[in-house]
């Protein structure tokens, strides 16, 4: 604001002395064509007067009619290209606010990317340690029937044995009974019994 009244003085101040000068050169020009004869300048003390306000009466009227509206162009010139750089810094803020908003959702999305996908991973292994267990489960419960099987079989085999045993039992039986058997007898139906067993 001081430099801008600072100019205005300044212009002021030369358009006063530009305004002198021409008075002073009009009034040498119009004492010198009155009186041709004169050597010295010599300055009439009204018509200086008269001059002198007729120039800031001009000064007066180039302000109030030139300088005014040339000020007020310049001044709405001014807040023009200033509204213009407020709006231009206003959309380049918002620019870089619509760009952080991006690369922070573009960072968002690759970590609910990431996290679906390990979330995915998670799943798959646990789906895959499911049914390993549940293989694993059924093997031994194959296992268990099998050996189950086994076990069977063999009481099964141990029965029929005992049953045939029983039989040959009762087959020494009755030839024990038929004949009189000594010690000797007694250990060979033994051998023979568990020769027969045996095989």
């Amino acid at each position: 604001m001081n430099e801008k009244n600072n100019a205005g003085k300044s212009t002021w101040l030369f358009i006063a002395l530009l305004a002198l000068f021409v008075a002073v050169l009009f009034y040498t020009g119009y004492t010198k064509s009155v009186n041709q004869d004169q050597e010295l300048v010599t300055l009439v003390p009204w018509t200086f007067i008269i001059q002198i306000i007729n120039l800031f009466i001009q000064v007066y009227l180039i302000k109030k009619f030139l300088f005014k509206p040339i000020n007020e162009i310049l001044e709405k010139r001014r807040k023009l290209a200033d509204k213009t750089i407020r709006e231009a810094r206003e959309a380049q803020e918002e620019a870089d606010s619509l760009k952080e908003q991006y690369e922070s959702s573009l960072t968002n999305a690759h970590a609910q990317a990431a996290q679906i996908v390990s979330e995915a991973q998670k799943e798959a292994q646990v789906k895959a340690d499911t049914m390993v267990r549940e293989a694993q489960e059924e093997a031994a419960g194959i296992k268990a029937r099998a050996a189950a099987d086994i076990e069977q079989e063999k009481k099964k085999a141990i029965n029929e044995a005992k049953d045939e045993i029983g039989g040959l039992a009762m087959d020494i039986a009755g030839k024990v009974v038929e004949k009189e058997i000594n010690e000797a007898d007694h250990k060979k139906l033994i051998e023979d019994f568990i020769n027969k067993v045996g095989a």
